[in-house]
């Protein structure tokens, strides 16, 4: 069944409820950033510091006070409300290994999900002050200012971005290098930075396996809304229960052939 499209005066209110978000986080990341800050780890290896948790508990209070009949889900706390019809899916730093290393290409990412479908995205990159805003029927916008992706025709043409070449599990990291070895350069790092980058038209393809919702669900209405495309590994849209494998191209065209290169062998 469709999820409903949400009215024009209730998506202002969520976006800006979501701007108020990544306000709050980028304050307290901004404060942290480049400082000297104890490292923990978690179980499942992955790094997480105090700006982490401070900033998802300030998101949180935020959207509990405004909307407590909302679920929310995170990427360091418990989930709010299971089950509940709106879901904001929130992640403090997406990149913490670049935050914690100095590199300004980590950023926080804020959705909101309807029956699992992400109708609303925001990527905020706090020291550059760039943000990337998308809600479903909308164009996406950059700093306030319209952002589209670019036409690539060929996957020999295309600039390809992801995370790691070692974050790709199993039988995904042989399908990943029969991706890389076809396209024109091969970039790693940038996280969330990289969908960014590709929404406002400057890569056209990224690419990864082994997300969690919290680090998908924000970018899908951006990408979207921005004119590209964004699906699972088979061409399935994303939902909160997908399985972790995302690809996104700026081109229709293009996605197909890489859906055709990730599904081949």
């Amino acid at each position: 069944m469709p999820v409903p499209a949400l009215d024009p005066a209730t998506t202002n209110r969520f976006i800006a409820l979501a701007e108020a978000c990544a306000d709050a986080a980028g304050e307290i990341l901004s404060r942290h950033f480049r400082t000297s800050l104890a490292v923990d780890t978690k179980p499942d290896a992955t790094p997480v510091t105090v700006a982490d948790r401070d900033a998802e508990a300030a998101m949180r209070a935020l959207i509990a006070d405004a909307v407590p009949d909302h679920g929310i889900l995170g990427e360091e706390m418990p989930p709010r409300n299971p089950g509940a019809e709106f879901t904001w899916v929130i992640d403090p730093i997406d990149g913490t290994k670049s935050f914690i290393t100095g590199k300004a290409t980590f950023g926080t990412l804020v959705a909101l999900a309807r029956g699992g479908r992400p109708l609303i995205g925001l990527i905020n990159q706090p020291i550059q002050r760039e943000r990337w805003i998308g809600a479903e029927g909308r164009a996406t916008t950059f700093n306030g200012a319209p952002a589209r992706v670019r036409p690539c025709g060929s996957v020999a043409d295309a600039m390809l971005y992801t995370t790691s070449p070692y974050l790709f599990p199993g039988g995904d990291e042989d399908r990943f290098h029969r991706l890389r070895r076809r396209v024109r350069h091969a970039l790693f790092g940038g996280d969330c930075y990289s969908y960014g980058l590709l929404a406002s038209g400057h890569a056209d393809i990224v690419v990864e396996s082994g997300l969690k919702p919290y680090d998908y669900a924000a970018l899908v209405p951006v990408i979207e809304g921005a004119g590209g495309v964004i699906t699972d590994w088979d061409g399935r849209p994303l939902t909160l229960a997908s399985d972790g494998r995302v690809l996104a191209t700026g081109d229709a065209g293009l996605h197909r052939d890489v859906l055709a290169i990730l599904q081949s062998g």
